[in-house]
């Protein structure tokens, strides 16, 4: 048996520290994505007051979530970083990084001046840390899913990516549970102690991610030279299509998100403030729900393939459109909890379950990295733009204008895949199952080999 394929069947089962990679990555991802939600929450319910308050209500909304986006405009240039150095000098390092630049920014946010205190000062500080945090959470996704899915089993590898996606409604949970207890609190404190708080979760995730072993599939192209001097030309190249791919596909998740808990959340505090902590409740318990459905498709795309799971979650958000506006115009507690819990909890939590493998697979371990985030990165500052569109389609049309915003997101999802091959197929699957059995069966005689003589009386 050659070499390669000697490595080749080694790497079926996975790395040994599968496991702890892939929580450890949740562990971090869930930290970063509280600290780039509690800005959303923030953005919706704080800022316009906070940073814009000379501005009537609609003004104020727009440059509150101007603000927002920002940060989702640097994140591709942070994926691009953190691709070029994770495809080039490994993942872990930029893990690491990513958590130590966005913890230092959330919590500088939590310690700035407002408008009242120092002018226009305030905004532009705010600006300046937000495209900090974009750049960092750019960094970071690529990273964080890469090492899952290069230590785990090639047979559960969507299980697998699935766990550091689960990280992501986590993070939101925490975000959210910890606005909904700020909101009891007085003064400025209901929204700068969130951010204050996060500096505790990002200690602990450095310490978990500062003892993560590296990809073993990132050391075998290294060893064997088969890493590309610059990633990231190497990918804008080669695999420019699967860029493209990866847009699309992820255009219609963060739209998703971030229509329903950004805007929608705005929206219906706006016009019903007494549901406020109803809505805060539903985010928090649709998070909640998300993570077990994120890990459960991801689960799921290992038995059935990739595509007809994304298939079913772009056809629901496509029919979800309308309804999650007539629901939520109804100002009926219920209703609205349940527009928060289907968005989120269920259709979005399919898609990003999903993706983790899916995304992932477009593209060859030399560029995996850069790929993969940079597509998803560029789509994120497009999602990062769905609450102000939403705010001002609504300004001039009403609510169908952010329904139709909502719907044109899921359309592009569904031709996305529709148009991308099946990455994990019947073929595959079955061939891969075959070289796992079988290097079970191999491991399984060597250790009867090893413990039998041992266990003959004539010794």
């Amino acid at each position: 048996m050659s070499i390669s394929a000697t490595a080749e069947r080694r790497s079926a089962l996975g790395s040994k520290d599968r496991v702890k990679t892939a929580v450890a990555a949740a562990f971090g991802t869930s930290v970063e994505n509280y600290d780039f939600i509690a800005y959303g929450t923030a953005s919706a319910l704080y800022f316009s007051a906070v940073f814009f308050p000379e501005s009537d209500r609609l003004v104020g909304t727009l440059l509150s979530f101007a603000t927002l986006a920002v940060g989702f405009v640097m994140r591709p240039l942070g994926g691009a970083i953190g691709g070029y150095f994770a495809d080039k000098l490994g993942r872990k390092p930029v893990l690491v990084a990513a958590m130590t630049v966005m913890g230092a920014a959330t919590f500088l946010i939590g310690a700035l001046p407002t408008y009242e205190q120092v002018g226009v000062l305030a905004p532009i500080l705010l600006v300046a840390i937000r495209m900090v945090q974009g750049l960092a959470f750019g960094a970071e996704w690529g990273g964080a899913i890469t090492m899952a899915y290069e230590h785990a089993p090639w047979h559960r590898r969507g299980m697998f990516a699935a766990i550091p996606q689960s990280g992501n409604p986590l993070g939101i949970a925490l975000a959210s549970g910890v606005f909904a207890w700020s909101d009891t609190l007085h003064g400025s404190w209901q929204w700068r102690a969130p951010f204050l708080l996060s500096a505790v979760l990002v200690v602990v995730a450095l310490i978990v991610r500062s003892r993560l072993s590296e990809s073993p599939e990132f050391q075998e192209a290294q060893a064997s030279g088969t890493t590309e001097k610059n990633p990231l030309r190497a990918t804008l190249a080669a695999d420019w299509q699967g860029i493209l791919r990866v847009i699309a596909l992820r255009v219609v998740e963060s739209f998703a998100y971030y229509s329903t808990a950004t805007y929608l959340l705005s929206y219906v505090t706006e016009r019903n403030p007494e549901l406020r902590p109803v809505a805060l409740a539903a985010i928090t318990a649709a998070s909640i729900l998300a993570i077990a459905v994120t890990f459960l498709a991801g689960a799921l795309t290992d038995r059935i393939g990739r595509r007809p799971l994304y298939i079913t979650a772009c056809t629901a958000a496509v029919l979800f459109a309308f309804p999650m506006y007539l629901l939520t115009n109804s100002a009926q507690p219920v209703l609205v909890a349940m527009v928060f819990i289907i968005g989120i909890g269920l259709i979005h939590a399919s898609l990003t379950g999903t993706q983790g493998s899916l995304l992932t697979e477009q593209f060859r371990t030399a560029t995996r990295t850069s790929g993969a985030s940079l597509g998803y990165q560029i789509a994120a500052a497009i999602g990062g733009f769905a609450p102000l569109l939403a705010a001002a389609l609504v300004g001039a049309f009403g609510w169908p204008g952010a329904a139709l915003l909502y719907l044109g997101a899921a359309i592009i999802g569904l031709v996305g895949i529709l148009a991308t091959r099946e990455t994990w197929g019947r073929d595959e699957r079955e061939r891969v199952r075959g070289l796992v059995a079988e290097e079970r069966h191999i491991l399984n005689t060597s250790k009867t080999l090893e413990t039998g003589p041992a266990a003959s009386p004539s010794q």
